[in-house]
């Protein structure tokens, strides 16, 4: 038996506690702490924001889209899970756990050729490969919008597993299915021309130069080169969705997928927050409260400025939150090995925040969380707190996963409970956001589970209270209905967010958007 409320200290100062789960609110004010127990029993906190029904458009090609009606005619019933576990949930149809409709049919359908795709994406030069590729999709894309009235509240891009396969870093297409295009030294030294501001007389190596400039990253450059049209996309692999139409020799799926009703209940509430809508939000919140979640990505094309900081924004009431675009500059420092800002810089990012915090709540927090996966130094700390108001109490919080500490019970094979806390001392603690968890009746991942070290490193908070705060934050990844995630959403979205920011070569200063652009 598990003690519910303690564990043995390792050590005479370290003080260890149980923290309990944290509880999710769902429609007719009832709360529960499984997303999936809320939806099926209550339905979604907030169906406000789509209650005409989900407007969507496909993007694929020809079989990829009927393949995408299949299985929306699939998730609009019930989908029993194909073997019994406590931590399988039957799927009860779209309407019956969100309370709006997901059409049978699309808003708009457009169907990309499936050869053109197939001879793009196997260009030899690897971005031109995933350029020209997404250029396929994204120009569709933006020839409706401009053409058509039709504005769907998603757009579900349907890829041809090739286009996964080959569309990502470090993957290589066999030297006989090439289609041609430079490849290696020529690409390469043409590349670093670009990047020295060095002119073409050929517009092929114009254009060459041009896509070097963009990730190796079908997912992220789509998703990226999409911002400024106000497109919510959700990319969809064939596989996922019809993983017997691609079988094996031994009759077995290709690729191995999740349960379909696991599936279903995954995508479909990405989908359903994607449309606007609020799945669930916390139970429990303090009022006055903002999370924001400081990463930072080298910028994919290398420049003078360097390095880009991404702040992801949280409201707590909602679940929602907004993206900051990155402010650019020399952040990394070679000495340290650590990324920080200016104080300046540090300053017109906690503005911006204040600001937008102040737009929709009427007024500024009463505390604001900074997270980030570092500790911040006193330079931009002075900066952060210059620009915050006086009534507001503004705390740095260093959250960063240690694999090199595990906690074994003395006794049995189950693993520590999730919602662990080992506090060293009043500004430093390990948090198990992962674990044994009684309502599954499973510890949901492979390995012994390793701790979230979470440090107060700047301003003054108890840590058992940032520490709740941080296992609360575990909770609201609307990309997926699953019980708890390992990280905050704070970080989990700021490294999401990151990645988009990073993938193309675009300009700081664009407005504010919601996270359901990004994820």
């Amino acid at each position: 038996m598990i003690p519910s409320r303690t564990i043995r200290a390792m050590s005479s100062h370290i003080l260890s506690d149980h923290l309990p789960e944290p509880t999710l609110q769902f429609a007719y004010g009832q709360s529960c702490e499984h997303p999936k127990d809320g939806l099926f029993l209550f339905g979604p906190y907030d169906s406000s924001g789509c209650q005409g029904g989900v407007r969507y458009g496909t993007l694929g090609t020809t079989q990829g889209i009927e393949r995408f009606r299949r299985w929306v005619g699939q998730v609009r019933s019930t989908i029993t899970p194909e073997k019994s576990a406590p931590h399988l949930t039957t799927w009860p149809g779209f309407s019956a756990a969100f309370g709006v409709d997901l059409p049978a049919s699309a808003q708009v359908e457009i169907a990309l050729d499936a050869a053109k795709i197939s001879e793009a994406i196997r260009r030899a030069d690897r971005h031109a490969a995933v350029h020209e590729t997404v250029s396929l999709f994204e120009s569709a894309i933006r020839h409706h919008l401009k053409h058509e009235e039709e504005r769907p509240d998603v757009w579900f891009v349907v890829i041809p597993e090739e286009v996964y396969r080959h569309g990502r870093p470090e993957s290589t297409v066999p030297k006989a299915e090439r289609t041609g295009g430079l490849l290696g030294p020529s690409a390469r030294s043409i590349a670093r021309a670009g990047k020295q501001g060095q002119q073409f007389l050929f517009p092929e190596d114009a254009r060459i130069a041009e896509y070097h400039e963009f990730e190796l990253n079908f997912h992220n450059q789509l998703k990226a080169r999409l911002l400024d049209t106000g497109a919510v996309i959700q990319i969809v692999r064939e596989t996922t969705i019809a993983p017997y139409h691609f079988l094996k020799a031994d009759g077995k799926p290709v690729r191995r997928v999740d349960d379909a009703s696991t599936i279903a209940w995954n995508l479909c509430t990405a989908i359903f927050f994607k449309a606007q809508g609020k799945p669930w939000k916390l139970a429990s919140v303090r009022d006055g409260v903002c999370y924001v979640g400081i990463v930072y990505k080298k910028l994919h094309a290398a420049t003078p400025t360097g390095n880009a900081c991404c702040g992801a924004q949280m409201f707590l009431d909602s679940g929602d939150g907004v993206v900051f675009k990155g402010l650019i500059g020399p952040w990394y420092s070679e000495a340290t090995k650590q990324f920080h800002l200016t104080q300046d810089k540090a300053a017109e990012l906690m503005r911006q925040i204040i600001e937008e915090y102040s737009r929709k709540h009427g007024a500024p927090p009463r505390e604001l969380f900074l997270h980030a996966p570092s500790h911040f130094v006193d330079e931009e700390w002075e900066g952060f707190l210059s620009a915050a108001p006086k009534t507001t109490a503004v705390t740095g919080v260093r959250i960063r996963r240690d694999n090199q500490f595990k906690l074994y019970l003395e006794s049995g094979s189950t693993p520590v409970l999730r919602g662990t806390l080992l506090r060293h001392h009043e500004k430093r603690a390990h948090l198990w956001s992962l674990g044994y968890v009684p309502r599954l009746k499973t510890y949901p991942g492979w390995e012994v589970p390793s701790p979230l070290e979470v440090s107060v490193s700047k301003g003054d908070a108890d840590i058992s209270q940032v520490c709740a705060d941080v296992l609360s934050l575990t909770k609201l990844n609307f990309n997926a209905c699953i019980y708890g995630d390992g990280v905050p959403v704070t970080l989990r979205f700021a490294h999401a967010v990151g990645e988009i920011l990073t993938a193309a070569p675009t300009q700081a200063g664009s407005r504010a958007l919601s996270f359901r652009y990004y994820i």
